[in-house]
């Protein structure tokens, strides 16, 4: 159903409201007060359903300046503030749209927080529901969502900034979501594999105090996993290329 379909539905079902409150012998006056007051209902709920929306891209866009730009020295409260957006944008809708827990899983990797960057990226590689072909009964906020998308994708030259962000958070998500997801599970199997090795009794007491166990080898160091290159290279190389190319 379109934007237009739903508008002419509720302007039906106002219309017929009234006329049955005109038949019922309701005055005119708290006829045209009863429509009012839904009109004004109704606008103050389409508003807050656009800004909604408009978050979702807002987030896009933040998102991907953070990913891009390696280079720009980002104070940690404006990332928590965007990881914040994300989050929020995540939970405002029962049925989110993978790319958002994409740039929420980079995020998350950017910061150092592997475990909740594997489960973003785990959803979206790895859930029956992370791929938008699974979305076939989509809630009202998703449909809307891809009413804009569209829009944006038919004319760029309306949100050029939007439609950058979209393209290159889309391009890396198929060139980097596997390799990050890998990256973020053996940087947190290298931290538990540290914490368990160091937890057994490295010392005992013993009369006089601690004391090492006796005999007790060296432990082998932890070879450090290959580091695929950061999201913010791929983004970077992304953005140049559309730059060149547009």
């Amino acid at each position: 159903m379109t934007k237009a379909q739903e508008t002419a539905q509720r302007l039906i079902a106002v219309l017929v409201i009234m006329a049955m409150l005109g038949v019922i012998g309701i005055p005119l006056t708290v006829i045209l007060f009863f429509a009012t007051v839904v009109y004004f209902v109704w606008r103050a709920v389409q508003r807050s359903e656009q800004q909604d929306v408009k978050n979702i891209f807002d987030f896009y866009v933040a998102a991907n300046e953070i990913l891009r730009d390696d280079e720009k020295r980002w104070y940690g409260f404006e990332v928590n503030h965007v990881v914040g957006e994300g989050e929020r944008v995540l939970h405002m809708m029962p049925d989110p749209p993978p790319l958002v827990y994409f740039t929420l899983g980079a995020l998350y990797q950017r910061i150092g927080d592997h475990e909740a960057a594997a489960e973003h990226l785990a959803h979206v590689l790895e859930d029956e529901e992370g791929d938008e072909h699974s979305r076939v009964h989509p809630s009202t906020e998703l449909r809307r969502y891809v009413e804009v998308l569209r829009r944006i994708e038919r004319e760029p030259g309306e949100a050029p900034q939007t439609t950058a962000a979209i393209r290159g958070l889309e391009r890396a998500r198929r060139a980097r979501a596997a390799a990050m997801l890998e990256e973020s599970r053996a940087r947190l199997g290298s931290v538990r594999h540290g914490a368990v090795s160091a937890a057994p009794g490295q010392h005992r007491q013993g009369d006089g105090g601690l004391h090492t166990l006796a005999g007790k080898r060296p432990a082998t160091p932890t070879p450090t996993p290959v580091v695929p290159p950061p999201i913010a290279e791929v983004l970077r190389d992304l953005y140049e290329e559309e730059k060149k190319t547009a």
